[in-house]
């Protein structure tokens, strides 16, 4: 801002920065130009650059800027453009629940992002039926690419696939395949695209994917054989390199790719933080989700790996105008090997070429750089080939199999480039961005031109820049590229005589295009963004791209299948003459598809052209669509994260055009407000009388006061246009006018804040001299009387310093003869004790010496010995050599020797056979061993570790007891002492009365004053120590207290939580369960309208009920196997069960003989390793063993006896099949098919039977097993406590366990008894009911029914004439009535009318009184179909509600009516059980009407999870008519009017805040919620679930206000923070109205509560940082640095949240444990408890209204 006052004609300006730092502006003395004008505060940030009052450069930076660094904010709207700026660091945006918080919404309405970019193609084709386009553009590096993948994304997810091929999947996998094949790392970016692509993503009427279409452009062909430093070829050669290890990839004779020429050229072959063999594993994957199969795959993989053998193949020179390659070269070897090709063909004709005239062809050797060239251009042209191909299959994949309604295109492709050298690439990417730019800057000239018309404002035409004259430049006839063509087809033709034509034809004609000063083979070109110069070296042979004709021959004639269909269709091309060295890349276009009988002319079509026929195609694609822009922009060229480098920014604006709509925008009136916005912005400025009911009319006086010149400013239809700073202008006077409000304000609270202040201060004064004078006086009286005490003190304290001193002296006198006299005794006892040790030293010592000697004496003696005996052994030896060497010796030493070496062989091979089986043996014996005894060591150091455990208890007890009778020790002998102390106190006392009545006093006096007072002080101190040791005592007691109480509390919540999560797992199951039914309920529906469309085909019939038949045979097998699966189960849990008891026995026995060891043996080492416990438990361990053997051979026999019964089985079931077939033969197949369909039936029906029965026989078979563990387990622990004491406890605590195992068996055998007693009375009470009815029959001889036993017959009821009086509250009705009674009870009933007429759950009640009537009768089928229809009934009146509501609205009276009485019929379910913990609220009258013949727990259990199934389709219900109201209700309504204002908003307007006719208030909400409660009321919900039912809605207004909050910039500031917390507060008094505080609803809203604190509480200091974390203890640490980043001043007087700030809360909340998720998941319902609610409702006294038509229901 300014700091000095500008004068006109000042050459300087006296500035202030933003920093604080000062600084002096020159001018510029020519123009005298001022800066531009500085945005207001409350406009800097915005989401939208239009809306800035200032548009120029400066603003726009600064705008982006702060955005980007310091809000971390990358989308940007730019009137129709999103601006996205690269961060360079991966962010928790694009997340699945940020896409659903998108979907749906307008798209001002949300912070600006792709999605939004997205949503509003997607609805504005579903709007206007119109196709759609996305054009990203930007540098490479820019972030174009990911941008148009997550629009992809979004289209996947919002939308669907319209089949069950998943289309959405494929679309997104094209991306890895793409970017594998056209994406490369630059210095510019890691995964840049070297290609151009337009993605057609088609939908069919509905607006669901149903396929896809991919079109390239500019493929980067060079980049296959050349890369700059720190650069790397495509990534699929990498991924290549990095897989070579695995098996498939073995044949292609691949290594590193620093081996290949190919990939080693950049120098820089990795990636940071990209794994390519992992890639390499998604690319496959992709590869096979778009179903190019893996023979295909294989073929691919060897072509890229023989590009890559091709590049390393070396070229020598034979002579300067001949070339070779060596022979048997490995890198051709192996190239021609996987391309299927001769070797001597292709090494021919890389050195050769032909030539053609009119009578001869000639074939001429080529020099070594031509062939080079050669070689690198077949890489290339066979790399294009392999492109052009996967992008066809990736189509053909991707087409929709049904009929294309409409499409969205995305376009990703270059950015305007310019380098230091520009070649033939860049040109053509520049000429098609300003095809792109022309296109830009029509459709938003377009845009402009009809809002100016719609709000009739007079229309001036706006100056913007028409690049149409550069175009004409590029491709009209006789631009660069008609001559660049032309140039081609010359014999004869080079770059430079195309530089000379282009010179002599647009040099003087054309003020856009240049030649430079220094150079004749360049040119320069004026584009839209800026002056490029190419160079022509290059052009033609690019513009041509040649390959050998004959090379292309020998690939046709390969065996690789793939490589014959690559070009098949390879067109016919000159011989090359190589790339000009000063090329930098070269371009691939794939062309348009041509028809087979098109000329040759077609095929001989330039590069140039093909790319000018192809931008025409997408031109014309574009202009039938309406088109969305995005911008991606690169912040810095490091890749730093979030770093922003305004140069680089300034220009991409530039170059994509963003700029240009910015100027367009400021050419005429940026600014543009509805006539309430800017009442309600700018009422401040008004006059009560300026203020009239037309907003129009009072907008227009005051605007005519306040704006002098109308030129600033036109009134349109429904808006007001502004010039650009106008805005600015009227800000700066509303500041003014609040800045003066607010010190009138403070003027007035400043004077009363003072007065205050000095009348506190001079009450103070007074109270403090009153105060300080008293203090004054007591002071000196004080000092007065310790001056006479310390006198006193000072006496007597020198008698007792002199008396010390002597005692002292005299006290180190005798201390020191002491030591003296036994310094002296001491020296002599050591010397006596010196001389007996030497004595004993040498005498040892002559020992020794002595037996030394004697020791060498007798070593010399043997050695002697030794070796005479040698030289007698030699002679002796040498004479038996010499006998041996004689014949006659040998002959009789061989004698024999034959046989007994034979036999000795015999002899070692059956050892050696023996020794084999004899190992072997020996190998399984200690393998069995060694299993044996790991489980004997496992089992003993449990034994040991029990034993441990034990002993240490036991030491931990001991030293308890001990430390706990010390401390009695210690109070007993401190009792002691205050008793010795009191006594030796008194009778001091007393005989210091003697004295004093003797003496009269004296100095002892003061002595003994003195002693007593300090016996008192000790005796005091004693008593302090036993009040603190009792206070610490009793806060200890406090303090475990506590500790425990807080333990349980934790316990508990956790229980809570775990139980909270097992229902909602279990929910979730349940409605995943019912989802799958409704699934096959539509299903069966469309194969029973399959079947009666078909009826009539008799042949189609058969085969379908010949199908239908092998269906049910496989049903059949499988229940069959299921069957044998669960006897299997049944029979090993029989045989285990056996195992345990047997092994119970054992243990018990054991524990006998230990008590009988234990007590004949009490001794001290009882536990010793050789005590008899030790040896019990060894020989324990001994009989195990034998134990586990006698086990296995248990188990061979009854795996013998399950197997022959398996057998049996198998023969009943096969006769029964037997028994089918016949059946089968004898009726014709309809009959069959009816006939199966029962046989199953009846046979499904058994196996369910037996496998309850059987799953019955397993839970009490599991929880005898469970008790048997139990009792083991606690026999040992008590074994082991046993073990650990002394003998005499030992015995004690066997009869005490005894008596406590007793004791729990009579107990249980009491149970058993009283259940018995209970089944006994139930059984005598159906004994009655049975006689009673018998003799009510009359039947003269009665069977004998068995207690129970259940009647299989029908009891056909008698009607007994009743008085009306005693009614039982049960409801008769005939069979063939229940269909009548769940259509007119159920089906046909309206809920409106029975809620508001009758009372609640009548419905419910009615069913139970028809359900008890069947009980009554004991009908047992009766019972069954009522149920089974009634809850079929409910889920199809639900499922239809279902249907109804996805047409036409939300039906939520219904589902809360059948919710409300589903539960009530559970409730009476169990009211009416007969189970005690059900019956305790009964009347008498209401307990003789329970149920006395079924158990119907299991249909409790069905209805409960009915009830869970309507109480999830009430909270979705409720959901669809909430939603649309809570973001307008609880956000963008003001509901304290005047407080927040409205900011200025730029082209993409906002849903107003201010409530107009339409539009959702925060009294509508509670409206709403109101009439559900009052619903919920009127239909009888039980109470608990009222309250549940609202702790999900306030659940899902906060979540969803949050949510929005976090992602919508102009709704975080401290006055929205106040509108919110005003809102909450309502919602709390609504709870507070309905008595529903209490339930939960209240804690949901905790999260939305702190987001509004924390907009409105101080951010700017460290106290401040630690409020907010201790505050905001229900936000994530995401969501409150994504508060603090978005917060927002509306006015002036409040300041933006610094970076500094933000860093230091992030630094303090480092350390929270939470999940990373921004935005809080609305899909989340609670899980649901359905509490006991027992109704007080007598059932006798029911009425049935006639409007039910349910008259043929007869009250029993």
């Amino acid at each position: 801002e300014l700091t000095k006052n500008y004068k006109h004609g000042d050459s300087t300006l006296h500035l202030t920065l933003e920093d604080g730092m000062d600084i002096e502006h020159k001018l510029d003395d020519k123009t005298k130009n001022l800066p531009h004008l500085r945005n207001p505060d409350i406009l800097v940030g915005e989401n939208d650059l239009t809306a800035l009052s200032y548009l120029h450069e400066p603003a726009v930076l600064h705008n982006l800027k702060v955005r980007f660094t310091d809000s971390k904010l990358i989308y940007t709207y730019c009137g129709i453009v999103l601006v996205a700026i690269n961060p360079y660091e991966n962010l928790p945006i694009y997340g699945s629940d940020i896409i659903n918080a998108y979907s749906g919404q307008n798209m001002g309405d949300m912070d600006p992002h792709i999605f939004a970019v997205a949503e509003e193609a997607y609805k504005q084709m579903a709007r206007d039926e119109r196709n759609q386009s996305i054009i990203v553009s930007g540098e490479s590096g820019a972030g174009k690419t990911v941008s148009a993948k997550y629009a992809m994304r979004y289209f996947a997810t919002v939308s669907g696939a319209a089949t069950e091929a998943n289309v959405e999947e494929k679309v997104l996998a094209s991306n890895p395949i793409m970017e594998a094949i056209g994406n490369a790392k630059t210095t510019r970016n890691d995964n840049s695209s070297r290609f151009g692509k337009y993605i057609e993503i088609g939908f069919d009427k509905r607006y669901r994917i149903i396929g896809a279409n991919m079109r390239t452009y500019l493929l980067e062909k060079s980049r296959v054989v050349f890369q700059a430093d720190e650069e790397r070829n495509y990534h699929i050669f990498y991924q290549l390199c990095a897989s070579s290890h695995l098996p498939e990839f073995k044949n292609l004779k691949l290594g590193s790719a620093d081996v290949f020429h190919c990939t080693n050229q950049g120098r820089n072959p990795v990636i940071d933080g990209v794994d390519d063999a992992k890639e390499m594993c998604t690319t496959q994957h992709a590869f096979s989700l778009l179903g190019i199969n893996e023979l295909n795959q294989k073929g691919l993989f060897q072509v890229l790996a023989a590009i890559l053998h091709l590049g390393n193949v070396e070229i020598k020179d034979r002579d300067s105008d001949s070339s070779i390659i060596p022979p048997n070269n490995r890198h051709l070897t192996v190239f021609c090997e996987l391309m299927g090709v001769t070797y001597q063909d292709m090494s021919h004709w890389l050195c050769h070429k032909k030539l053609k005239t009119a009578q001869e062809t000639y074939i001429k050797p080529i020099p070594r750089l031509q062939a080079s060239n050669a070689r690198d251009a077949l890489a290339k042209h066979i790399y294009a080939k392999v492109f052009n191909w996967i992008v066809d299959h990736v189509n053909k994949s991707l087409r929709a199999t049904v009929k294309q309604h409409s499409f969205i295109g995305v376009l990703d492709i270059y950015g305007f480039e310019t380098f230091e050298i520009n070649s033939f690439e860049q040109f053509c990417i520049n000429y098609a961005n300003e095809k792109l730019q022309q296109q830009f800057n029509m459709h938003v000239f377009k845009l402009e031109q009809e809002e100016y018309l719609k709000e009739q404002i007079p229309w001036t035409l706006i100056d913007f820049y028409d690049n149409q004259p550069c175009i004409n430049l590029i491709e009209a006839k006789m631009g660069v590229l008609d001559l660049l063509d032309e140039e081609c087809k010359m014999p004869k033709g080079s770059d430079d005589s195309w530089a000379q034509k282009l010179y002599n034809t647009h040099l003087k004609t054309c003020s856009l295009f240049e030649k430079p000063r220094m150079s004749n083979k360049a040119f320069i070109i004026q584009h839209f963004a800026d002056k490029v110069q190419y160079q022509c070296d290059g052009f033609l042979e690019k513009n041509k791209d040649t390959v050998n004709e004959e090379q292309i021959n020998v690939l046709k004639a390969s065996k690789l299948d793939l490589l014959v269909e690559l070009f098949q269709d390879e067109e016919k091309v000159t011989s090359p003459t190589g790339t000009a060295p000063g090329g930098r890349t070269r371009l691939s276009v794939k062309p348009k598809e041509v028809r087979s009988g098109a000329s040759s002319k077609e095929h001989k079509k330039t590069v140039g052209c093909q790319f000018r026929n192809s931008l025409a195609m997408l031109m014309e694609t574009l202009n039938a669509t309406t088109p969305h822009y995005v911008r991606c922009i690169k912040p810095n060229d490091l890749k730093f994260p979030f770093t922003f480098d305004p140069k680089r920014a300034v220009q991409q604006l530039r170059a994509c055009g963003v700029l240009e709509t910015i100027r367009i925008s400021a050419a005429g009136f940026p600014s543009r407000w509805t006539y309430q916005e800017f009442f309600s912005r700018y009422r401040v400025l008004m006059k009560q009388k300026d203020v009239l009911s037309d907003r129009r009319l009072t907008c227009r006086n005051v605007l005519e006061k306040l704006v002098q010149d109308q030129d600033k400013y036109q009134f349109g239809k429904t808006k007001i246009f502004f010039r650009a700073g106008q805005v600015a202008y009227l800000e700066k006077l509303r500041a003014d006018k609040l800045r003066k409000a607010c010190v009138r304000i403070q003027k007035t609270i400043r004077c009363w804040l003072v007065r205050k202040k000095y009348l506190r201060k001079k009450h103070a004064a007074i109270t403090i001299q009153r105060y300080t004078r008293g203090h004054q006086a007591r002071c000196l009286v004080k000092y007065m009387r310790q001056t006479l005490a310390a006198i006193t003190i000072q006496k007597f304290q020198r008698m007792c310093v002199q008396r010390k001193v002597y005692l002292q002296k005299q006290a180190a006198a005798l201390v020191m003869q002491t030591i003296l006299r036994a310094y002296m005794a001491r020296q002599k006892y050591q010397g006596l004790l010196r001389n007996h040790k030497a004595v004993f030293i040498q005498k040892h010592v002559r020992g020794w010496l002595a037996r030394q000697r004697y020791k060498r004496s007798l070593r010399a003696i043997v050695y002697l010995q030794c070796c005479i005996r040698r030289m007698k052994a030699k002679k002796e030896l040498k004479k038996l050599k010499i006998e041996a060497r004689s014949v006659e010796h040998f002959k009789k030493l061989n004698v024999g020797m034959e046989n007994k070496i034979m036999q000795l062989q015999r002899k070692l091979d059956e050892q050696a056979k023996d020794n084999r089986v004899t190992s072997e043996r020996l190998n399984c014996l200690e393998t069995s061993h060694a299993v044996e005894s790991e489980k004997l060591k496992v089992e003993v150091s449990k034994l040991k570790g029990i034993e441990e455990e034990a002993k240490n208890n036991a030491n931990r007890v001991t030293s308890l007891l001990e430390q706990l009778e010390r401390l009695r020790k210690e109070l007993t002998t401190t009792q002691k002492e205050k008793k010795t102390i009191e006594d030796w106190a008194t009778k001091y006392r007393d005989e210091m009365e003697k004295v004093r009545d003797e003496e009269g006093g004296g100095i002892e006096k003061g002595s003994l004053h003195l002693m007593v007072a300090e016996l008192k002080q000790q005796n005091g101190l004693l008593k302090t120590e036993k009040d603190d040791l009792n206070r610490m005592i009793k806060e200890q007691s406090q303090q475990m207290t506590e500790k425990m109480t807080r333990a349980l509390a934790e316990e508990t919540q956790q229980l809570e939580s775990d139980l909270n999560e097992e229902r909602s797992r279990y929910q979730n199951l349940l409605t995943e369960h019912l989802r799958l039914e409704e699934r096959y309920d539509d299903l069966k529906e469309e194969i029973t309208l399959s079947v009666d469309v078909t009826r009539g085909m008799d042949t189609s019939l058969t085969l379908k009920l010949q199908k239908r038949v092998t269906e049910l045979e496989q049903e059949k097998s499988s229940l069959r196997n299921e069957l044998e699966n669960k006897e299997d189960q049944f029979q090993r849990a029989r045989v285990r069960r056996q195992e345990l008891d047997s092994e119970n026995k054992k243990l018990k026995h054991d524990l006998t003989a230990m008590r009988q060891s234990l007590l004949g043996n009490a001794g001290a080492g009882a536990g010793a390793p050789g005590s008899p416990p030790y040896k019990v438990l060894m020989d324990q361990l001994n009989s195990s063993c034998e134990e586990l053997e006698v086990r296995k051979e248990e188990v061979l026999i009854l795996r013998s006896q399950l197997v022959s019964q398996k057998e049996a089985m198998q023969h009943k079931v096969g006769d029964m099949e037997g028994h089918t077939h016949t059946h089968t033969h004898t009726h014709t197949r309809t009959c069959a098919y009816l006939g199966l369909k029962e046989t199953n039936r009846l046979l499904e029906g058994q196996m369910q039977q037996q496998r309850r029965s059987y799953d019955n026989e397993v839970e009490v078979l599991r929880g005898e097993l469970q008790s048997v563990k139990e009792e083991n387990n606690r026999q040992q622990q008590l074994l082991a406590q046993n073990l650990q004491l002394p003998p005499e406890a030992r015995i004690e605590a066997s009869l005490q366990h005894e008596i406590t195992r007793l004791t729990n068996e009579n107990l249980d055998l009491m149970e058993q008894l009283e259940k018995q007693d209970k089944t006994i009375r139930k059984l005598k009470k159906q004994l009655k009911v049975f006689s009673k009815k018998i003799g009510e029959m009359g039947a003269g001889h009665v069977e004998t029914i068995s207690p129970g036993q259940m009647v299989e017959e029908t009891v056909r009821p008698v009607n007994i004439p009743r008085r009306e009086k005693d009614f039982q509250g049960m409801l008769e009705y005939k069979k063939e009535d229940e269909l009548k009674l769940v259509k007119n009870l159920i089906l046909e009933l309206k809920p409106r009318g029975v809620a508001v007429n009758l009372i609640p759950g009548l419905p419910a009640y009615i069913l139970f009184m028809c359900l008890r009537h069947a009980d009554y009768v004991n009908d047992d089928q009766k019972v069954r179909t009522l149920l089974t229809s009634t809850i079929n009934s409910i889920k199809k009146i639900l499922k239809v509600n279902t249907v109804i509501t996805l047409k036409r609205g939300d039906d939520f009276e219904t589902v809360s009516f059948w919710l409300s009485n589903t539960c009530r019929f559970l409730h009476c379910l169990k009211q009416y059980s007969g189970d005690e913990s059900f019956m305790k609220h009964n009347t008498p009258k209401q307990n003789d009407h329970c149920l006395s013949n079924f158990d119907l727990a299991e249909y409790r259990q069905v209805l409960s999870d009915l009830a869970i199934q309507i109480y999830q389709q009430l909270i979705k219900c409720m959901e669809n008519i909430l939603q649309p109201m809570i973001v307008s209700g609880m956000l963008e309504h003001e509901t304290i009017q005047g407080v927040s204002g409205v900011k200025p908003t730029g082209l993409r307007k906002r849903t107003s805040s201010i409530a107009d006719e339409g539009t959702y208030t925060l009294e509508s909400i509670l409206r709403q919620l109101s009439a559900f409660h009052s619903t919920m009321c009127q239909h009888g919900t039980d109470p608990e679930l009222i309250k549940q039912v609202v702790k999900q809605q306030f659940y899902i207004i906060g979540a969803v206000t949050l949510n929005n909050l976090l992602l919508r910039k102009d709704m975080c500031s401290w006055s929205k923070g106040m509108q919110i917390r005003y809102n909450v507060s309502q919602l709390e008094e609504w709870l507070r109205d309905k008595s529903l505080m209490l339930c939960g609803a209240k804690e949901t809203l905790e999260p939305l509560i702190q987001a509004a604190q924390l907009l409105q509480v101080k951010k700017k200091t460290d106290e401040d940082a630690e409020a907010i974390c201790s505050m905001c203890n229900s936000l994530s640490t995401s969501q409150i640095v994504k508060v603090l980043n978005l917060y927002t001043p509306v006015n002036e007087f409040e300041e933006r949240v610094s970076v500094t700030f933000i860093r230091t809360i992030q630094t303090r909340l480092r350390d929270r444990c939470e999940t990373p998720q921004l935005l809080m998941d609305t899909k989340i319902i609670y899980p649901v408890t359905f509490p006991f609610n027992p109704s007080s409702l007598a059932l006798e006294t029911i009425q049935i209204p006639g409007s039910l038509n349910l008259a043929f229901l007869t009250r029993v």
